[in-house]
């Protein structure tokens, strides 16, 4: 991949200005509490989303003024409220709120405080979904507010960006032992949001711009990359890392401002190869964005989801959108979708928008992706499902005798690589060293490939 800047004209969608509804995604489930307070700040009611897969079943997580909402999913023409978790901190005052999930248990941050003691960090058990989720920590002992929060499950870290009241820095814990975190360290940048990949953090610095620093060993962080200044360059606000990890695509937070993709295969030499936009009206503003495979998935103030394929980075294409609000776009008005969640086994995508709430969407005709026609074409069957110590992999094409095994835990990260001969038409994957959580399992031979997605239970 190229490591110069590369001029692209910005991709847009050829839609009217202030385009309602919706292209190659359909709503399937939706739901809004019109009782809950709203913000002072944005009036806005809800914030992050986050998608969880937890004994078979699939939930949706969503933030709000008051505390975290968890729906059960599984059947979508038959959601139910899970759980409702009260916030430590609620009211006319919150803002942000949000949310990651290691080995059984979800973590929880808050931004906003008004009494400045009430902020704590949460840590809930998931294990006793869809009944149950009982909060086994509530404390402020190690911070009281959080903008933002990433687990690399790899290394069982939590990085903790803008954390208060120690100096709104980037503060990393060790979970390995996952509800009492300890503090490995801290650093001067990151303070907005962070991705992490093994070890190497992609720091979203607001203002400051975008580093990236390897922190594989405690106070010895070592900085690899930076990009201060780029075409259309504003608040470095939210960004993710391609499965490849040559990719990272990367949101400005102003009025107007495009997606970046960046060539991050030289993190020395980093470059931006193209910039993409909704196009529905000179003051969109994209808000936050997860890659999966070759597609992108960008929550828009004002005008919902957008859905790219990325496979060739400097020419994305738009493939289908479904706008959430009906929100006016007016300078400095942060309105509409907050968050995206693209990475539930069904494949459904989860979107939370700040006055409307709740949107469960299937955007299979934009991504190409249609779970139940693969299934049916599949080569191997995998099970159990789901599984606890091991996999066993069946092979129904008789022809095939070496098959490439690959395992990706629900970061995109590469947990496991092997090659196996088919002797026996039976291959057993030892999975006791996976923490448990959702993974795609891609299995390659000569003339076909296909992937399963999982889940591990404790």
């Amino acid at each position: 991949m190229r490591s110069v800047y590369v001029s692209v004209i910005a991709l847009v969608f050829q839609l009217s200005a202030f385009a309602q509804g919706s292209s190659n995604v359909s709503l399937v489930y939706h739901w809004n509490d019109t009782s809950l307070l709203s913000s002072w700040a944005h009036n806005n009611r809800y914030n992050e989303i986050w998608g969880l897969a937890e004994g078979g079943r699939e939930y949706a997580v969503i933030g709000s003024t008051m505390g975290t909402h968890i729906f059960d999913i599984t059947d979508p023409a038959n959601v139910d409220t899970a759980v409702f978790i009260p916030g430590a901190a609620t009211g006319l005052s919150i803002v942000h709120r949000d949310f990651h999930d290691y080995n059984g248990y979800l973590y929880i941050v808050c931004d906003e405080d008004s009494q400045l003691t009430l902020s704590t960090l949460q840590i809930v058990d998931l294990s006793f979904l869809p009944n149950s989720a009982p909060v086994v920590y509530n404390s402020n002992a190690l911070f009281r507010n959080s903008h933002n929060i990433f687990i690399d499950s790899t290394n069982a870290r939590l990085y903790a960006c803008g954390v208060r009241p120690s100096g709104n820095r980037l503060e990393i814990y060790s979970l390995a032992d996952p509800v009492n975190p300890v503090l490995i360290e801290t650093y001067d940048k990151g303070r907005h949001d962070v991705y992490v990949r093994n070890d190497t953090a992609y720091l979203n610095d607001g203002n400051q711009g975008f580093f990236v620093v390897d922190f594989e060993t405690p106070g010895n962080p070592i900085s690899l990359g930076s990009l201060t200044s780029y075409i259309d360059s504003g608040y470095n606000h939210s960004g993710w890392l391609s499965d490849d990890g040559s990719v990272y695509a990367l949101a400005d937070e102003n009025f107007g401002h495009s997606i970046k993709l960046l060539d991050v295969s030289d993190l020395s030499n980093m470059s931006v190869l193209s910039t993409i936009s909704s196009g529905v009206a000179p003051l969109s503003i994209p808000h936050n964005l997860i890659i999966k495979g070759s597609i992108l998935y960008a929550s828009y103030y004002n005008d919902g989801l957008y859905i790219f394929n990325i496979a060739d980075p400097l020419n994305p294409v738009g493939t289908g959108y479904y706008d959430t609000s009906a929100e006016p776009h007016v300078d400095g008005n942060y309105r509409g979708a907050w968050g995206v969640y693209p990475s539930l086994p069904s494949g459904l995508i989860l979107v939370s928008d700040m006055q409307n709430g709740l949107f469960v969407l299937d955007g299979s005709a934009a991504t190409g992706i249609d779970n139940s026609m693969e299934q049916s074409k599949q080569h191997t069957e995998i099970y159990p499902n789901p599984f606890k110590e091991s996999l066993s992999i069946a092979i129904n094409v008789a022809e095939v005798k070496k098959v490439h095994v690959e395992v990706y835990n629900e970061l995109g990260q590469l947990v496991s690589s092997s090659n196996h001969s088919t002797a026996g038409n039976k291959i057993v994957i030892d999975t006791r060293h996976l923490p448990s959580g959702l993974y795609e399992v891609i299995l390659s031979a000569t003339g076909w490939n296909e992937s399963h997605k999982l889940i591990k239970t404790r």
